[in-house]
């Protein structure tokens, strides 16, 4: 690949030279794909599994039946031996955040007057309503029969202390005779108050059509009115009058907690993988309240409390203010194939929950709170009723995600269902894939030296495994795809056929399928080998270093096996490794193991190995982390030694930590000639004689004479 030096920065090249020849620490892995919750796209670092549990969750139910995802069990073995440990969850185009608007409360239920006899009452019109301190712009709801009817508020904001009525204006019906002295009116007030004339979506309010002439969309004013006592006819009535909205930072289905709190508090709709919030210890005289986000399915009598914010404001000016508090920041991926793919945050405060975000454009704040003495300003006793949160507590609701089901898992994947998703279709998972390995693409944003996607398989998803995950690692220069090449139940020459298709030194692969021991489900589950190998690496590296072969009985034994899908005879491993593919071997006596680690290039070279490769990956990574403060500094002798005082180190190191036979590192007049210099431009070379793995024994046994003597 011809090199394009444009911008600024640190430029490390390979030139394999081996094949003429006659005959840092570990960084941390990448793992993508889907998880029973968490941020969908946006690539995540754990330092451990219990951290890996708190932002991705374990168990996934679908149907009747609980399910771990690949994902899960990748992280949980890596996690053993290595960190951190970077976790992309993936998901299809139509995954939705759940959210929850929250915050002010009616003083009490408002109720309606007097027997209700039809739904037609509120076919248009306005309620007055007592005890309801609303702000302009609040939404009432009157469930009447099954039927729910909105209303919109517009009188003035109201102090808490005031017991007068407020009008409620309804928000659908039919006619167009009123539409210049109501409809208009009362869009202009409603944009006035929020910036926008739109009231939970533009079906609450569709003033527009009206106002246009189109039949069938304006008002007519019909009168009604509620007091304390409630007489028959209606089911309930709700306040919405929100002082912010707060949306989960993950999405899908499983995030919905909505539903009717029980005894003891329980949300039936709660789970272990969502979530429910509580406001409490609200105190109107300093305009302090906290936050809990708590675990879906806990109670009353034993919180499972997983965040606390406490102190909040709805004060701007402070610096505990909501906002700033637990953050408004939402990341998005952008980009494409073309420019590349990057996270592109919206919202100005920096997210400090690991679980939610504060929607900053739905914030009612109350600006000045209290005076210097401490005293509730008089423009927030005019408001403090309507935008000041209540002590409450609720659940989220809105999240989706579009898997198919009934989902597939382990040994019974396909092509088109893999856990739940389909990497062949664009919005079904494919972009999800694909955007993933772009952003994994950029090595300056993101330090990992393995990638792997455990429940891709070459025959069936060959452009994302091969353009995409393989060509990814080829252009970072500095990691190393896991590549699995067929689904279970699989033969020999189904493997080495995929194998055979690939050529790079960025890409191992390895087969066949294993069965381990699943404590969480508490059953035996089949897995493709990209859920293990990473951890393979990271048990190797614990033990030696990344120049030492992942594979052997001293350290690619694969602890979690049970057993392998196929017992591999010795001619089996020839026929495997002939094709590059590493086999996964069962020894009595000593279980399941990695026993081979070639690289998927074709071409006969140190680089055919995977412990040459990985050696290179961490010497590019050392080499660049200390180039990366030579750049524009001035390329003089001096600049020039204060790498070679770095690197040469370094390698002397390496070589007697055994990666290594021989090394040289040049960067002097020779290489950063005048018209070098004059370029802007800073070389430096480093030849290396990379150690190779012992991998075939040869020990000669010869009979001798007798009498013969042995030489010493």
């Amino acid at each position: 690949m011809a090199e394009k030096i444009v911008s600024p920065g640190v430029f490390t090249r390979e030139n394999d030279l081996s094949f003429i020849q006659a005959g840092v620490e570990a960084i941390g892995g990448a793992i993508v794909g889907p998880t029973a919750r968490g941020p969908v796209g946006i690539p995540t670092k754990v330092n451990s599994y219990a951290q890996y549990l708190e932002l991705f969750g374990e168990a996934y139910e679908s149907g009747s039946t609980t399910y771990q995802f690949f994902t899960s069990i990748a992280a949980k073995e890596y996690l053993k031996h290595n960190a951190p440990l970077t976790i992309v969850r993936v998901g299809g185009d139509d995954f939705a955040k759940a959210s929850s608007s929250f915050g002010a409360q009616l003083d009490g239920v408002p109720t309606i007057e007097g027997a209700v006899s039809s739904p037609a009452k509120y076919a248009s019109g306005s309620i007055t309503l007592v005890d309801a301190h609303q702000d302009d712009g609040a939404k009432i709801t009157i469930t009447e029969n099954s039927v729910a009817y909105d209303f919109i508020g517009v009188d003035a904001p109201k102090p808490e202390d005031d017991t007068s009525a407020h009008n409620y204006y309804f928000l659908s019906g039919s006619g167009n005779d009123l539409a210049t002295d109501w409809i208009t009116p009362l869009a202009a007030k409603i944009t006035a108050i929020l910036g926008t004339a739109t009231i939970n979506g533009a079906a609450n309010l569709d003033y527009t059509s009206s106002v246009a002439g189109v039949a069938g969309n304006a008002f007519t004013l019909v009168s009604g009115s509620v007091s304390d006592t409630l007489e028959g006819g209606v089911d309930a009535v709700s306040a919405h009058n929100a002082a912010f909205k707060i949306n989960t930072v993950g999405e899908g289905a499983n995030l919905n907690s909505d539903s009717t709190e029980g005894t003891n508090n329980v949300l039936p709709g709660g789970t272990k993988n969502n979530f429910r919030w509580e406001i409490t210890s609200v105190n109107s005289a300093k305009g302090t309240f906290n936050l809990l986000i708590r675990r879906g399915d806990d109670t009353s009598k034993r919180k499972t409390v997983l965040e606390q914010f406490t102190g909040l404001t709805m004060d701007p000016n402070d610096a505990n203010y909501i906002g700033k508090r637990i953050g408004t920041t939402e990341l998005a991926v952008k980009g494409g194939a073309s420019e590349g793919y990057y996270l592109q945050p919206t919202g100005t405060f920096p997210n400090k929950s690991k679980y939610i975000y504060i929607q900053e454009d739905t914030i009612k704040n109350i600006p000045n709170y209290v005076d210097e003495n401490g005293t509730i300003t008089t423009v927030a006793k005019a408001i403090t009723g309507s935008k000041f949160p209540k002590a409450s507590s609720g659940s989220f609701a809105g999240g989706a995600d579009d898997y198919n089901h009934p989902m597939k898992f382990y040994s019974d994947i396909t092509a088109t269902n893999v856990q739940g998703l389909n990497p062949g279709v664009a919005g079904d998972g494919l972009n999800g894939y694909t955007k993933a390995f772009g952003l994994l693409s950029n090595p300056d944003e993101f330090d990992v030296n393995v990638i792997a996607a455990p429940g891709l398989v070459r025959e069936s998803h060959t452009t994302l495994l091969d353009t995409n995950l393989t060509e990814a690692c080829e252009n970072r220069g500095d990691c190393i795809a896991i590549v699995d090449p067929v689904l279970y139940d699989k033969n020999i020459s189904d493997a080495t056929g995929q194998a055979d298709a690939l050529d790079s030194s960025y890409a191992a692969m390895y087969w066949p399928w294993v069965q381990i021991a699943n404590s969480v489900l508490g059953n035996y589950i089949w897995v493709p080998q990209s859920t293990l190998i990473p951890a393979i690496y990271a048990q190797s590296d614990k033990l030696a270093h990344e120049w030492f072969a992942p594979a052997g009985l001293n350290r690619g034994g694969i602890e979690a096996a049970i057993q392998a899908e196929r017992k591999l005879t010795h001619a089996n491993r020839d026929t495997l490794y002939e094709a590059n593919v590493n086999p996964v071997a069962t020894f009595p006596g000593e279980g399941v193991v990695v026993f081979g680690q070639k690289t998927l290039q074709k071409k006969a070279s140190a680089l055919d190995r995977v412990n040459v490769r990985r050696l290179l990956i961490n010497l590019k990574k050392f080499v660049a982390g200390v180039s990366k403060f030579l750049v524009f500094e001035n390329n003089t002798a001096a600049t020039r030694q204060r790498f070679l005082a770095q690197v040469e180190p370094y390698m002397q190191t390496v070589q007697e930590q055994q990666g290594l036979y021989a090394f040289k590192v040049q960067m002097d007049d020779t290489n950063n000639t005048p018209d070098v210099i004059d370029r802007n431009q800073m070389k430096g070379a480093i030849f290396l004689q990379p150690a190779k793995a012992a991998e075939f024994i040869i020990i000669d046994f010869n009979i001798m004479p007798t009498g013969a003597t042995f030489d010493d």
